[in-house]
């Protein structure tokens, strides 16, 4: 998945500005405690960053 495929889905499921604070503030578990900006930063895949999102706030299986 393409970091812009995976900002969009974020913007989409969460609106632009609070995927934007997500993204920089709230740390998940599953990513060793790292945001999702400091995963991007450390190489982790933007799929593997966004299944983790998706079982944290508990997203749809139909809007993975």
């Amino acid at each position: 998945m393409r970091i812009t495929v995976f900002r969009r889905l974020m913007a989409d499921e969460f609106g632009p500005a609070r995927a934007e604070t997500l993204s920089k503030d709230h740390q998940f578990s599953g990513l060793g405690g790292r945001t999702v900006e400091q995963a991007l930063a450390a190489g982790v895949p933007a799929k593997e960053i966004w299944q983790e999102v998706c079982v944290a706030f508990e997203i749809p299986a139909e809007r993975r």
